[in-house]
């Protein structure tokens, strides 16, 4: 159904009594509440929104007589080898209920150890191809980060069943077992 002029100033007249979108459309009949929230707006017709002042004020809850105040209480952390900064004592909430062992989440830096590396084991100098350079018979293990400029991959000679040197294929490819122990 269209908007002729009688529907309009219903609409204008029941938009400043204060009914809803929604109210306004079942009682025009035949437009939804998204139609109405639209033609207000292309009537430019006042906002509705409640201000701060206006809004209808909240009424306090009595304190709870078994709650206390929450008291601080100073926590020195352990010294860890993470990071070079030093231990410092920060103030904690004492709380009560069931946050009383709530703790907030600790940044932990992970320190990732580099393999293991057998005695005598005889690392290879990497050839630092870059990635055209690389063949099927190429080693093709990422050296460096590859956003910097010195980034290349091994390109040391690698088997037909493996993209990699023997060397870089026994760091990729661990047994099951000393996966787990790693970890």
């Amino acid at each position: 159904m269209g908007w002729t002029d009688e529907r309009v100033e219903l609409l204008k007249r029941l938009w400043t009594e204060g009914l809803s979108a929604s109210q306004i459309a079942d009682k025009l009949g035949g437009v939804s509440r998204n139609a109405v929230i639209g033609k207000v707006h292309r009537l430019k017709l006042e906002s509705r929104a409640k201000s701060p002042d206006v809004a209808a004020p909240v009424a306090e809850r009595p304190a709870s007589p078994h709650l206390k105040e929450v008291e601080s209480i100073e926590m020195v952390q352990p010294a860890r080898f993470v990071s070079a900064q030093s231990v410092s004592a920060r103030s904690m909430p004492r709380t009560l209920g069931a946050t009383a062992l709530k703790m907030e989440p600790e940044e932990v830096t992970e320190v990732i150890a580099e393999p293991q590396r057998q005695s005598g084991e005889v690392v290879p100098i990497a050839r630092k191809l870059s990635l055209v350079q690389l063949t099927e018979s190429t080693c093709k293990w990422p050296v460096g980060d590859p956003l910097k400029p010195g980034f290349h991959f091994c390109g040391n000679g690698s088997n037909e069943s493996s993209p990699y040197c023997e060397y870089h294929a026994s760091l990729a490819f661990q047994p099951a077992s000393e996966r787990r122990r790693v970890r």
